[in-house]
């Protein structure tokens, strides 16, 4: 058992949910989860780019989800894993922080319309802050999964 261990750092299981930095699964399923339910219910005006921060949302939720899936079940004991693991959530981190700008734009840009879409403002608003701690979370993930790759190897 120790020299699965030493060979992969990664955990499998229910070691999931006490290691660092495989705790923020939870976090970015809720508040992803939370960007998605919100942009979704924003009302879209024509030539709005959140169809990124849509695609961006549910791209990194079901990513996540798999990735999820993949590290309960114990598939993840190859040497390619944690390499995998820093890769994936550097990208997710970086999209999210380019939905975030698209969000915190489109949210601007409506300022000015608040006394007609009063209420999709006050969505918009809550989606941007949602963004950037999603964007926050899958960058901690990143960086404890980089600290993590370093030091196996």
């Amino acid at each position: 058992m120790a020299s699965s261990t030493s060979s992969n750092p990664l955990p499998s299981g229910t070691s999931v949910f006490t290691t660092v930095p495989d705790l923020f699964f939870i976090p970015e399923f809720i508040f992803g989860g939370l960007v998605w339910t919100l942009v979704a219910s924003t009302k879209v005006l024509n030539a709005n780019p959140q169809g990124w921060v849509m695609f961006v949302s549910v791209f990194c939720f079901i990513f996540t989800t798999l990735w999820f899936l993949i590290f309960i079940s114990g598939a993840n004991k190859s040497s390619i894993w944690p390499t995998l693991d820093v890769v994936y959530h550097s990208l997710a981190a970086f999209f999210y922080l380019s939905a975030a700008v698209v969000q915190a734009y489109v949210t601007i840009s409506l300022k000015s319309l608040t006394s007609t879409f009063f209420k999709e403002y006050q969505l918009d608003i809550a989606a941007v802050v949602m963004c950037y701690v999603v964007t926050l979370l899958y960058a901690l993930h990143a960086i404890f999964s980089t600290m993590r790759w370093k030091n196996s190897s």
